[in-house]
C-alpha cells in the first residue's frame, strides 16, 4: 500500500513514504532534498545517470536537479526525505552561494542519523526550537569533502526563459511568445531549453506550477486559492499533477499540514 505523510516545522518539510508500485515522474524541486532509504532499493534517474540507494543510503539532491523515482524490488521501499529551502540550508551550513553535493548517495552513519532525528522530530510534532537545533546539527555534517560550488549550467537565455515562465504561472504556457523574445522558432527554443535543463519547457512550466501550488497551500491552507493562482482548471487537475511529484494529492497534502 502506498503511503505518503508530510509535515512541516522550522521551515523544513518532512516526508515519510512507503511505496510499491508507485513511480514518480521526472521532476525537480526548488529545495535541497535530503533522504534516507529505510528498506529496499530506491532507484532513480538523476541528471541522465542511474542511481540506486540501498538500505541506509543517504540521498542528496540540490535545487532543480531532475530525477524520477521508484522501487527496484517488487517488495517496495520505505524512506524519509527532508525538503529545505536554499536560503535556509545555506544559512545553516554557513555558505552564501548555491552549492551542490559531491556525491548523490552517501553511506555515512552520522549524516544518516541526523537526517532521521530531524525527520522524526518533525513527523512527531516536536517543538520548533528543537527542530531548528536538529537542523543546525544536521548541517554540521556537510564539509568541503561533501560539497562543491554549483557550476552554473544556466546561461542568460535559460535564466530569462525561466523568469518569463515563473511570472506567468497562472496562465497557459505561450511558447510562441517566449521563443519570439529570443528570436528563435518554437522548436529551436524547445530543443535549447531541454538541452540545458533536462526538461521540456512544458514539463518545467508544469513542475513550477505544482511547486507554487504547494507553497500557496502551505501559506494559506486554501487549496482553491492554489487552483486559481497557479492556473489549474479545477481541483482534480491540480490533484492529478500534484500526485506525480509528491505522491499524494494536493487535498491530502493540505490535510496533513
Amino acid at each position: 500500500m502506498e503511503q505518503f505523510l508530510y509535515k512541516h516545522a522550522a521551515g523544513v518539510t518532512a516526508l515519510s513514504a512507503s511505496i510499491t508500485d508507485f513511480k514518480y515522474k521526472k521532476h525537480c524541486h526548488e529545495e535541497y532534498a535530503l533522504g534516507v532509504t529505510l528498506r529496499g532499493v530506491q532507484q532513480y534517474n538523476l541528471d541522465g545517470s542511474m542511481q540506486s540507494s540501498h538500505e541506509n543510503g543517504v540521498m542528496l539532491f540540490h535545487p532543480e536537479q531532475m530525477h524520477d523515482g521508484y522501487s527496484q524490488l517488487s517488495s517496495g521501499i520505505d524512506y524519509v526525505m527532508l525538503y529545505i529551502h536554499p536560503e535556509l540550508f545555506l544559512d545553516a551550513i554557513g555558505k552564501k552561494d548555491i552549492v551542490r553535493f559531491s556525491s548523490p548517495i552517501l553511506y555515512k552513519t552520522g549524516l544518516r542519523r541526523s537526517i532521521l532525528q530531524l525527520s522524526n522530530a518533525i513527523l512527531s510534532d516536536q517543538q520548533e526550537a528543537l527542530c531548528s537545533e536538529l537542523l543546525l546539527s544536521l548541517a554540521g555534517h556537510f564539509s568541503e569533502d561533501t560539497l562543491d560550488s554549483l557550476s552554473k549550467r544556466d546561461n542568460a537565455f535559460i535564466r530569462k526563459a525561466k523568469e518569463m515562465m515563473h511570472s506567468n504561472l497562472e496562465h497557459v504556457l505561450k511558447l510562441d511568445d517566449i521563443s519570439q523574445t529570443f528570436e528563435m522558432s518554437k522548436f529551436q527554443f524547445i530543443r535549447a531549453f531541454k538541452a540545458n535543463t533536462g526538461l521540456s519547457p512544458y514539463q518545467y512550466f508544469l513542475n513550477s506550477k505544482v511547486e507554487k501550488a504547494k507553497h500557496v497551500i502551505e501559506k494559506s491552507r486554501d487549496i482553491y486559492s492554489a487552483v486559481t493562482e497557479c492556473g489549474f482548471v479545477d481541483l482534480a487537475h491540480l490533484n492529478r499533477h500534484f500526485k506525480t511529484v509528491y505522491g499524494t494529492t494536493a487535498f491530502e497534502y493540505r490535510s496533513q499540514l
